[in-house]
Protein backbone atom coordinates (compact mmCIF):
# COMPACT_ATOMS: atom_id res chain seq x y z
CA UNK A 1 0.00 0.00 0.00
CA UNK A 2 0.91 3.45 -0.70
CA UNK A 3 0.51 6.77 0.38
CA UNK A 4 -1.40 7.20 -2.67
CA UNK A 5 -3.22 4.19 -3.67
CA UNK A 6 -6.06 2.35 -1.09
CA UNK A 7 -7.33 -1.06 -1.56
CA UNK A 8 -11.69 -1.11 -1.28
CA UNK A 9 -12.26 -4.66 -1.98
CA UNK A 10 -11.94 -7.72 -4.70
CA UNK A 11 -13.02 -7.25 -8.18
CA UNK A 12 -12.87 -10.24 -10.54
CA UNK A 13 -10.38 -12.81 -10.44
CA UNK A 14 -9.57 -11.35 -6.65
CA UNK A 15 -7.79 -8.57 -8.18
CA UNK A 16 -7.84 -5.55 -5.43
CA UNK A 17 -9.61 -2.11 -6.54
CA UNK A 18 -8.12 1.28 -5.65
CA UNK A 19 -8.92 4.49 -5.21
CA UNK A 20 -6.46 6.49 -5.99
CA UNK A 21 -4.81 9.69 -5.63
CA UNK A 22 -5.73 10.43 -9.33
CA UNK A 23 -9.46 8.85 -9.36
CA UNK A 24 -9.63 10.74 -5.90
CA UNK A 25 -8.59 13.94 -7.63
CA UNK A 26 -10.89 13.35 -11.14
CA UNK A 27 -13.94 12.53 -9.16
CA UNK A 28 -13.68 16.19 -7.40
CA UNK A 29 -12.84 17.94 -10.28
CA UNK A 30 -16.20 16.61 -12.30
CA UNK A 31 -18.38 17.68 -9.32
CA UNK A 32 -16.19 21.19 -9.02
CA UNK A 33 -17.21 21.29 -12.55
CA UNK A 34 -21.01 20.08 -12.09
CA UNK A 35 -21.09 22.10 -9.06
CA UNK A 36 -21.41 25.02 -11.94
CA UNK A 37 -24.74 24.96 -12.51
CA UNK A 38 -25.59 26.39 -9.41
CA UNK A 39 -25.48 30.21 -9.46
CA UNK A 40 -28.46 31.31 -7.92
CA UNK A 41 -27.51 31.03 -4.98
CA UNK A 42 -24.40 32.77 -3.20
CA UNK A 43 -21.59 31.68 -2.26
CA UNK A 44 -22.16 29.06 -4.74
CA UNK A 45 -21.99 24.49 -4.19
CA UNK A 46 -19.03 25.53 -6.92
CA UNK A 47 -17.08 28.08 -4.79
CA UNK A 48 -16.79 25.58 -1.79
CA UNK A 49 -15.89 22.50 -4.30
CA UNK A 50 -13.17 25.05 -5.42
CA UNK A 51 -11.92 25.23 -1.58
CA UNK A 52 -11.26 21.03 -1.71
CA UNK A 53 -10.33 20.89 -5.65
CA UNK A 54 -7.64 23.16 -5.79
CA UNK A 55 -5.35 22.63 -2.84
CA UNK A 56 -6.07 19.09 -3.16
CA UNK A 57 -4.78 19.31 -7.04
CA UNK A 58 -1.87 21.46 -6.25
CA UNK A 59 -0.53 19.34 -3.42
CA UNK A 60 -0.01 16.37 -5.83
CA UNK A 61 2.21 18.42 -8.22
CA UNK A 62 2.07 19.19 -11.62
CA UNK A 63 3.81 20.03 -14.64
CA UNK A 64 3.93 23.33 -17.04
CA UNK A 65 4.99 23.16 -20.63
CA UNK A 66 5.90 26.63 -22.06
CA UNK A 67 2.90 26.89 -23.91
CA UNK A 68 1.03 26.80 -20.92
CA UNK A 69 3.40 29.36 -19.13
CA UNK A 70 3.29 32.05 -22.13
CA UNK A 71 -0.72 32.03 -21.00
CA UNK A 72 -0.85 32.26 -18.05
CA UNK A 73 1.99 34.94 -17.78
CA UNK A 74 -0.84 37.06 -19.86
CA UNK A 75 -3.35 36.18 -17.17
CA UNK A 76 -1.34 37.53 -14.64
CA UNK A 77 -0.34 40.91 -16.37
CA UNK A 78 -4.39 40.76 -16.73
CA UNK A 79 -4.81 40.63 -13.21
CA UNK A 80 -1.90 43.05 -12.21
CA UNK A 81 -3.57 45.57 -13.91
CA UNK A 82 -6.86 44.85 -12.50
CA UNK A 83 -5.28 45.71 -8.85
CA UNK A 84 -3.58 48.25 -10.21
CA UNK A 85 -6.14 49.91 -11.76
CA UNK A 86 -8.26 49.52 -8.13
CA UNK A 87 -5.68 51.65 -5.66
CA UNK A 88 -7.51 54.83 -6.21
CA UNK A 89 -10.85 52.78 -5.45
CA UNK A 90 -9.87 50.89 -2.66
CA UNK A 91 -12.31 51.88 -0.01
CA UNK A 92 -15.10 51.16 -2.76
CA UNK A 93 -16.72 47.79 -1.91
CA UNK A 94 -18.28 46.93 -4.69
CA UNK A 95 -14.60 47.55 -6.87
CA UNK A 96 -12.84 46.08 -4.75
CA UNK A 97 -15.05 42.75 -4.23
CA UNK A 98 -15.09 42.67 -7.84
CA UNK A 99 -11.02 42.46 -8.10
CA UNK A 100 -11.11 40.03 -5.69
CA UNK A 101 -13.65 37.95 -7.87
CA UNK A 102 -11.43 38.06 -10.70
CA UNK A 103 -8.47 37.04 -8.74
CA UNK A 104 -10.50 33.31 -7.70
CA UNK A 105 -11.33 33.14 -11.64
CA UNK A 106 -7.66 33.46 -12.47
CA UNK A 107 -6.62 31.06 -9.41
CA UNK A 108 -9.16 28.64 -11.30
CA UNK A 109 -7.94 29.22 -14.77
CA UNK A 110 -4.60 28.75 -13.87
CA UNK A 111 -5.33 25.31 -11.80
CA UNK A 112 -7.81 24.12 -15.10
CA UNK A 113 -4.81 25.17 -17.41
CA UNK A 114 -2.24 22.59 -15.80
CA UNK A 115 -5.04 20.43 -14.72
CA UNK A 116 -5.99 19.47 -18.40
CA UNK A 117 -2.31 19.52 -19.56
CA UNK A 118 -1.70 15.89 -17.97
CA UNK A 119 -3.79 12.56 -18.50
CA UNK A 120 -5.86 15.15 -21.14
CA UNK A 121 -8.18 13.35 -22.86
CA UNK A 122 -9.47 10.82 -19.58
CA UNK A 123 -10.00 14.19 -17.77
CA UNK A 124 -11.83 16.71 -20.58
CA UNK A 125 -13.93 13.79 -21.50
CA UNK A 126 -14.81 13.12 -17.75
CA UNK A 127 -15.16 16.65 -16.79
CA UNK A 128 -17.25 17.33 -20.15
CA UNK A 129 -20.00 14.76 -19.22
CA UNK A 130 -19.65 16.25 -15.75
CA UNK A 131 -20.53 19.60 -17.37
CA UNK A 132 -23.48 18.43 -19.90
CA UNK A 133 -25.37 16.40 -17.15
CA UNK A 134 -25.35 19.94 -14.90
CA UNK A 135 -26.16 21.96 -18.11
CA UNK A 136 -29.17 19.19 -18.37
CA UNK A 137 -29.92 19.53 -15.04
CA UNK A 138 -30.47 23.14 -14.86
CA UNK A 139 -31.96 23.38 -18.47
CA UNK A 140 -34.50 20.70 -17.08
CA UNK A 141 -35.20 23.02 -13.86
CA UNK A 142 -35.90 26.29 -16.18
CA UNK A 143 -37.71 24.23 -18.76
CA UNK A 144 -40.29 22.84 -16.10
CA UNK A 145 -39.60 26.14 -14.24
CA UNK A 146 -41.50 28.26 -17.31
CA UNK A 147 -44.03 25.96 -17.60
CA UNK A 148 -44.88 25.83 -13.87
CA UNK A 149 -44.49 22.20 -13.29
CA UNK A 150 -42.32 22.34 -10.56
CA UNK A 151 -43.49 23.85 -7.07
CA UNK A 152 -42.26 27.72 -6.81
CA UNK A 153 -41.68 28.26 -10.53
CA UNK A 154 -40.59 31.70 -10.02
CA UNK A 155 -37.40 30.93 -8.23
CA UNK A 156 -36.11 29.58 -11.28
CA UNK A 157 -37.95 31.95 -14.12
CA UNK A 158 -36.76 35.70 -14.05
CA UNK A 159 -38.75 38.58 -14.31
CA UNK A 160 -40.39 39.54 -17.88
CA UNK A 161 -40.87 35.93 -18.29
CA UNK A 162 -37.63 34.54 -19.46
CA UNK A 163 -36.17 30.74 -18.14
CA UNK A 164 -33.02 31.60 -16.12
CA UNK A 165 -32.71 27.38 -14.66
CA UNK A 166 -30.29 27.57 -11.82
CA UNK A 167 -28.63 30.97 -12.39
CA UNK A 168 -29.98 34.29 -11.60
CA UNK A 169 -29.34 35.58 -15.11
CA UNK A 170 -31.27 34.67 -18.21
CA UNK A 171 -28.60 35.44 -20.44
CA UNK A 172 -26.16 33.07 -18.51
CA UNK A 173 -28.59 30.15 -18.26
CA UNK A 174 -28.66 30.54 -22.10
CA UNK A 175 -24.82 30.74 -22.70
CA UNK A 176 -24.28 28.61 -20.22
CA UNK A 177 -25.91 25.81 -21.53
CA UNK A 178 -24.37 26.06 -25.45
CA UNK A 179 -20.61 23.97 -24.68
CA UNK A 180 -23.52 21.03 -23.99
CA UNK A 181 -25.12 21.59 -26.76
CA UNK A 182 -22.26 21.28 -28.53
CA UNK A 183 -20.98 18.46 -26.69
CA UNK A 184 -24.29 16.27 -27.35
CA UNK A 185 -24.54 17.25 -30.95
CA UNK A 186 -21.41 16.00 -31.93
CA UNK A 187 -22.27 13.09 -30.15
CA UNK A 188 -24.97 12.88 -32.40
CA UNK A 189 -22.83 13.60 -35.42
CA UNK A 190 -19.83 10.85 -34.88
CA UNK A 191 -21.13 9.29 -31.60
CA UNK A 192 -22.22 5.22 -31.52
CA UNK A 193 -24.44 2.85 -29.67
CA UNK A 194 -27.26 3.47 -27.15
CA UNK A 195 -25.57 6.99 -25.63
CA UNK A 196 -27.05 8.78 -28.90
CA UNK A 197 -30.67 8.54 -27.66
CA UNK A 198 -29.67 10.72 -23.93
CA UNK A 199 -27.68 12.69 -26.37
CA UNK A 200 -30.75 13.39 -28.26
CA UNK A 201 -33.07 14.37 -25.29
CA UNK A 202 -30.44 15.79 -23.41
CA UNK A 203 -29.72 18.38 -26.48
CA UNK A 204 -33.52 18.84 -26.82
CA UNK A 205 -34.49 19.98 -23.35
CA UNK A 206 -31.09 22.21 -23.44
CA UNK A 207 -32.26 24.01 -26.59
CA UNK A 208 -35.16 24.44 -25.89
CA UNK A 209 -33.90 25.98 -22.37
CA UNK A 210 -32.10 28.48 -24.67
CA UNK A 211 -34.78 29.29 -26.65
CA UNK A 212 -36.97 29.82 -23.33
CA UNK A 213 -34.03 32.21 -22.11
CA UNK A 214 -34.46 34.72 -24.56
CA UNK A 215 -31.62 35.76 -24.53
CA UNK A 216 -30.45 37.36 -28.65
CA UNK A 217 -26.99 36.55 -27.78
CA UNK A 218 -26.99 32.76 -26.40
CA UNK A 219 -29.41 32.16 -29.72
CA UNK A 220 -27.04 33.42 -32.49
CA UNK A 221 -23.75 32.47 -30.63
CA UNK A 222 -25.42 28.51 -29.93
CA UNK A 223 -26.23 28.31 -33.78
CA UNK A 224 -22.68 29.46 -34.78
CA UNK A 225 -21.57 27.15 -32.31
CA UNK A 226 -23.11 24.30 -33.41
CA UNK A 227 -22.40 24.92 -37.19
CA UNK A 228 -18.58 25.13 -36.37
CA UNK A 229 -19.21 21.68 -35.12
CA UNK A 230 -20.66 20.53 -38.03
CA UNK A 231 -18.51 21.97 -40.29
CA UNK A 232 -15.25 21.16 -38.73
CA UNK A 233 -16.16 17.77 -38.24
CA UNK A 234 -16.97 17.15 -41.86
CA UNK A 235 -13.71 19.00 -43.53
CA UNK A 236 -11.73 16.53 -41.18
CA UNK A 237 -13.76 13.34 -42.14
CA UNK A 238 -11.64 10.21 -43.22
CA UNK A 239 -14.44 8.91 -45.28
CA UNK A 240 -16.97 9.68 -47.23
CA UNK A 241 -19.45 7.30 -44.99
CA UNK A 242 -18.15 9.48 -42.24
CA UNK A 243 -19.50 12.81 -43.87
CA UNK A 244 -22.40 11.14 -45.04
CA UNK A 245 -23.56 10.44 -41.43
CA UNK A 246 -22.81 13.70 -40.39
CA UNK A 247 -24.99 15.32 -43.16
CA UNK A 248 -27.90 12.95 -42.43
CA UNK A 249 -27.52 13.69 -38.87
CA UNK A 250 -27.64 17.32 -39.52
CA UNK A 251 -30.34 17.31 -41.59
CA UNK A 252 -32.30 15.12 -38.54
CA UNK A 253 -30.79 16.89 -35.87
CA UNK A 254 -32.19 20.62 -37.84
CA UNK A 255 -35.56 18.81 -38.14
CA UNK A 256 -35.98 17.85 -34.84
CA UNK A 257 -35.09 21.88 -33.69
CA UNK A 258 -37.66 23.23 -36.28
CA UNK A 259 -39.83 21.43 -34.42
CA UNK A 260 -39.18 22.42 -31.49
CA UNK A 261 -39.33 25.98 -32.62
CA UNK A 262 -42.78 25.37 -34.18
CA UNK A 263 -44.71 23.46 -31.51
CA UNK A 264 -43.10 26.78 -28.78
CA UNK A 265 -43.97 29.45 -31.23
CA UNK A 266 -47.67 27.81 -31.45
CA UNK A 267 -48.48 29.69 -28.03
CA UNK A 268 -49.42 33.00 -28.15
CA UNK A 269 -47.49 34.51 -25.60
CA UNK A 270 -44.33 32.61 -26.45
CA UNK A 271 -44.63 34.09 -29.80
CA UNK A 272 -45.56 37.50 -29.02
CA UNK A 273 -42.14 37.47 -26.22
CA UNK A 274 -40.07 35.95 -29.04
CA UNK A 275 -40.74 38.21 -31.53
CA UNK A 276 -39.97 41.19 -29.29
CA UNK A 277 -36.71 39.92 -27.86
CA UNK A 278 -35.60 39.55 -31.22
CA UNK A 279 -36.13 43.19 -32.13
CA UNK A 280 -34.08 46.03 -30.82
CA UNK A 281 -34.95 47.24 -27.35
CA UNK A 282 -34.49 51.03 -26.34
CA UNK A 283 -31.69 50.23 -23.95
CA UNK A 284 -29.47 49.76 -26.95
CA UNK A 285 -30.16 52.81 -28.91
CA UNK A 286 -29.81 56.39 -28.61
CA UNK A 287 -26.52 58.32 -27.05
CA UNK A 288 -27.14 56.94 -23.53
CA UNK A 289 -27.90 53.40 -24.74
CA UNK A 290 -25.86 50.49 -24.83
CA UNK A 291 -24.11 51.31 -27.76
CA UNK A 292 -23.97 55.00 -27.15
CA UNK A 293 -22.33 54.45 -24.07
CA UNK A 294 -19.52 52.55 -25.35
CA UNK A 295 -18.68 54.50 -27.96
CA UNK A 296 -18.96 58.15 -25.69
CA UNK A 297 -16.42 55.78 -23.24
CA UNK A 298 -13.44 54.94 -26.45
CA UNK A 299 -12.21 58.44 -26.00
CA UNK A 300 -12.24 59.25 -22.17
CA UNK A 301 -10.73 55.82 -22.10
CA UNK A 302 -7.51 56.89 -24.46
CA UNK A 303 -6.75 59.81 -22.07
CA UNK A 304 -6.57 57.09 -18.83
CA UNK A 305 -3.92 54.34 -19.08
CA UNK A 306 -5.22 53.18 -15.98
CA UNK A 307 -8.93 52.66 -17.60
CA UNK A 308 -11.71 53.85 -14.95
CA UNK A 309 -11.19 51.28 -12.43
CA UNK A 310 -12.74 47.97 -11.83
CA UNK A 311 -16.37 48.21 -12.12
CA UNK A 312 -16.35 51.86 -12.26
CA UNK A 313 -18.11 51.78 -15.95
CA UNK A 314 -21.20 51.64 -14.45
CA UNK A 315 -20.64 54.46 -12.13
CA UNK A 316 -20.14 57.24 -14.94
CA UNK A 317 -22.50 55.36 -17.55
CA UNK A 318 -25.11 54.27 -14.77
CA UNK A 319 -24.94 50.94 -16.56
CA UNK A 320 -22.23 48.41 -17.32
CA UNK A 321 -20.27 48.34 -20.66
CA UNK A 322 -21.85 45.25 -22.09
CA UNK A 323 -18.63 44.64 -24.17
CA UNK A 324 -15.93 42.59 -22.50
CA UNK A 325 -13.48 44.26 -24.51
CA UNK A 326 -14.20 48.00 -23.96
CA UNK A 327 -14.81 46.59 -19.85
CA UNK A 328 -10.88 45.23 -20.42
CA UNK A 329 -9.79 48.36 -21.15
CA UNK A 330 -12.16 50.13 -18.63
CA UNK A 331 -11.32 47.86 -15.61
CA UNK A 332 -7.65 47.56 -16.37
CA UNK A 333 -6.65 50.03 -18.07
CA UNK A 334 -3.78 49.96 -21.27
CA UNK A 335 -2.22 47.20 -20.50
CA UNK A 336 -4.53 44.86 -18.80
CA UNK A 337 -6.95 45.65 -21.80
CA UNK A 338 -4.28 44.54 -24.45
CA UNK A 339 -3.72 41.33 -22.08
CA UNK A 340 -6.45 40.70 -22.53
CA UNK A 341 -7.07 40.56 -26.46
CA UNK A 342 -4.50 38.49 -26.63
CA UNK A 343 -5.54 36.41 -24.38
CA UNK A 344 -8.71 36.31 -26.59
CA UNK A 345 -6.68 36.14 -30.04
CA UNK A 346 -4.24 33.23 -28.69
CA UNK A 347 -6.69 31.30 -27.44
CA UNK A 348 -8.65 31.58 -30.86
CA UNK A 349 -6.04 31.00 -32.73
CA UNK A 350 -4.58 27.87 -30.84
CA UNK A 351 -8.36 26.43 -30.69
CA UNK A 352 -8.63 26.40 -34.07
CA UNK A 353 -5.55 24.68 -34.97
CA UNK A 354 -6.48 22.16 -32.32
CA UNK A 355 -9.78 21.82 -34.30
CA UNK A 356 -8.30 21.44 -37.52
CA UNK A 357 -4.99 19.80 -37.52
CA UNK A 358 -4.31 16.44 -37.12
CA UNK A 359 -4.04 14.83 -33.79
CA UNK A 360 -5.60 12.73 -31.11
CA UNK A 361 -7.01 15.62 -29.25
CA UNK A 362 -9.06 17.20 -32.83
CA UNK A 363 -12.25 15.07 -32.04
CA UNK A 364 -12.45 16.33 -28.48
CA UNK A 365 -11.36 20.19 -29.43
CA UNK A 366 -14.02 20.09 -31.97
CA UNK A 367 -16.93 19.59 -28.95
CA UNK A 368 -15.00 22.14 -26.55
CA UNK A 369 -13.92 24.93 -28.38
CA UNK A 370 -17.16 25.76 -30.45
CA UNK A 371 -18.48 26.84 -27.52
CA UNK A 372 -15.52 28.71 -26.09
CA UNK A 373 -15.52 31.19 -29.23
CA UNK A 374 -19.37 31.58 -28.51
CA UNK A 375 -18.39 33.01 -25.54
CA UNK A 376 -15.93 35.44 -27.53
CA UNK A 377 -18.27 35.98 -29.48
CA UNK A 378 -21.19 36.80 -26.57
CA UNK A 379 -18.58 39.18 -25.23
CA UNK A 380 -19.18 41.67 -27.77
CA UNK A 381 -22.86 42.62 -26.23
CA UNK A 382 -22.34 41.51 -22.71
CA UNK A 383 -19.64 41.68 -19.86
CA UNK A 384 -18.48 37.78 -19.93
CA UNK A 385 -15.39 38.30 -18.12
CA UNK A 386 -16.92 36.81 -14.26
CA UNK A 387 -18.33 33.64 -16.32
CA UNK A 388 -17.22 30.41 -14.94
CA UNK A 389 -17.06 28.80 -17.72
CA UNK A 390 -15.33 30.97 -19.66
CA UNK A 391 -11.96 30.14 -17.00
CA UNK A 392 -12.83 26.68 -17.40
CA UNK A 393 -12.84 26.03 -21.19
CA UNK A 394 -9.76 28.63 -21.73
CA UNK A 395 -7.86 26.03 -19.27
CA UNK A 396 -9.41 22.93 -21.07
CA UNK A 397 -8.08 24.46 -24.24
CA UNK A 398 -5.22 25.43 -23.22
CA UNK A 399 -4.34 22.10 -21.50
CA UNK A 400 -5.05 20.40 -24.88
CA UNK A 401 -2.70 22.37 -26.65
CA UNK A 402 -0.21 21.44 -24.15
CA UNK A 403 -0.75 18.14 -24.81
CA UNK A 404 -0.58 18.32 -28.30
CA UNK A 405 3.01 19.77 -28.03
CA UNK A 406 4.13 16.88 -26.50
CA UNK A 407 2.24 14.73 -28.65
CA UNK A 408 4.23 16.19 -31.66
CA UNK A 409 7.48 16.19 -29.58
CA UNK A 410 7.24 12.25 -28.69
CA UNK A 411 6.36 11.39 -32.20
CA UNK A 412 9.04 13.70 -33.83
CA UNK A 413 11.07 10.98 -31.44
CA UNK A 414 9.31 7.86 -32.61
CA UNK A 415 8.94 8.87 -36.43
CA UNK A 416 4.88 8.08 -35.23
CA UNK A 417 2.24 9.46 -38.22
CA UNK A 418 0.26 12.55 -36.99
CA UNK A 419 -2.99 11.30 -37.21
CA UNK A 420 -6.45 11.42 -35.04
CA UNK A 421 -7.30 8.21 -35.87
CA UNK A 422 -4.29 7.07 -33.22
CA UNK A 423 -5.27 4.77 -30.31
CA UNK A 424 -6.19 6.04 -27.76
CA UNK A 425 -4.25 3.50 -25.25
CA UNK A 426 -1.23 4.36 -26.69
CA UNK A 427 -1.85 8.07 -25.95
CA UNK A 428 -2.56 7.32 -22.45
CA UNK A 429 -0.01 5.41 -21.59
CA UNK A 430 2.44 8.09 -22.76
CA UNK A 431 0.39 10.28 -19.80
CA UNK A 432 -1.35 12.67 -22.31
CA UNK A 433 -4.76 10.62 -22.64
Amino acid sequence: MTMTSIPIARGRGGHKRQITYQNLLDIVFSVWVFAGLMSVIEPSPYDFVALLAIPMWFVGGFKIHRVQALILILWTIFLTCGFIALMPYWDAYDSRLYQLQTLYLIISVFCFTLYFGERTIHRAELCMKAYTFGAFVSASVGVLAYFHLIPKPDLFVFEGGRAAGTFKDPNVFGSYLIPAIVFTFQDLLIGAGISRIFSFAAAGMMILGVLLSYSRGSWGTAIFAVLLLIFSSFVTADTAAKRRRIVIMTLFGLGAAILILIVILSQDNIREFFFERATMHKYDEGSTGRFGNQLHSIPMLLERPWGFGPLRFRVIFDIEPHNSYIGGFANDGWLGGTAWILIVLMTCFVGFRLMFVASPFRRLAQAVFPGLFALFLQAFQIDVDHWRQLYLFSGMIWGLEAARQRWRARSAKTAAPPADTAPMAATAREGYG
